[in-house]
C-alpha cells in the first residue's frame, strides 16, 4: 500500500493554499495535477512494481481520483487499485488509512506500506504492519494539520 502525496508526488508547491484561514481545499487539489515526482517515492515504486501488485492509498479525495489517475500515468507509475477519501470523509489520516488497510489486507497479503505522515507511520508500525517511512521530503506543519486535524488528505 503506497501514499502518493509526499511519496511520489511534491505537495510543497500547493501547500500555500492551506496557510491562508480557511484553506482553499479546491485550489489545492486542483494544483496536484502540476506537482512534481520524488526520484526517490518513483523508483522504490517501480522496484516494488516489478514483483508486487500497486495498491495506492491515498487521503486525496474520491474527486480528485480522474486527476490523480492521469498524474500517475503521466509519471510512468503503476495503475494499480487507486483507495481514495471519500470526499465526506474528515478522520485524521492516520485513522483512515488504518481502517483502509485492515479492509483491503482482508482481500490480499500486505507485503510494505509506505507513507510520508509519521502519525500514520507510527500507527501502523504499532499494529505490526511493515511499513517504509517515505522521509525524503522535510514534513511540514501545513500537512500535517491538513492530514491529522482538518482530516482533508
Amino acid at each position: 500500500m503506497i501514499d502518493v502525496d509526499g511519496v511520489v508526488a511534491d505537495v510543497r508547491h500547493r501547500l500555500g493554499f492551506l496557510r491562508q484561514r480557511p484553506g482553499d481545499w479546491d485550489a489545492f487539489f486542483a494544483a496536484a495535477t502540476a506537482d512534481p515526482p520524488l526520484p526517490e517515492g518513483v523508483d522504490l515504486v517501480l522496484g516494488l512494481a516489478a514483483d508486487h501488485d500497486v495498491v495506492w492509498l491515498t487521503g486525496r479525495p474520491e474527486r480528485s481520483r480522474a486527476d490523480t489517475e492521469r498524474w500517475l500515468r503521466a509519471h510512468g507509475l503503476p495503475a494499480g487499485v487507486l483507495t481514495m477519501r471519500p470526499d465526506d470523509d474528515r478522520r485524521s489520516a492516520r485513522h483512515f488509512k488504518r481502517a483502509e488497510l485492515r479492509r483491503l489486507a482482508r482481500t490480499r497479503r500486505v507485503a510494505v506500506v509506505v507513507d510520508d505522515d509519521p502519525a500514520v507511520v507510527s500507527l501502523l508500525r504499532d499494529d505490526g504492519w511493515p511499513v517504509v517511512h517515505a522521509d525524503w521530503l522535510p514534513y511540514e506543519n501545513t500537512l500535517k494539520n491538513a492530514q491529522e486535524v482538518e482530516g482533508r488528505t
